[in-house]
């Protein structure tokens, strides 16, 4: 029998939570320079903790493929020369 995935405690931490501590919604005030030292640690205003998602692939045009394929010193198609 094996164990639930929910279950393991690995990866418990590195989730993303919606919900921030009040250190780390001081931290981020701090990083966004809404939050100075002697400022009251009640009533702190709200912070958007978004969660990151990697970026999609984008196709390259087909000129840079085909650079890329040829790389530098290659014959050129159009001159039939190489390039310096």
């Amino acid at each position: 029998m094996s164990i639930d995935p929910s279950l393991k405690i690995k990866g418990a931490l590195e989730r993303h939570r919606n919900v921030l501590s009040r250190a780390e919604r001081i931290e981020q005030l701090k990083e966004e320079e809404r939050w100075s030292e002697g400022d009251s640690l009640l009533g702190l205003p709200k912070v958007a903790h978004r969660k990151s998602h990697a970026g999609r692939k984008t196709k390259e045009a087909p000129e840079e493929v085909a650079a890329a394929e040829t790389g530098p010193g290659a014959e050129t198609p159009e001159s039939g020369q190489k390039e310096s």
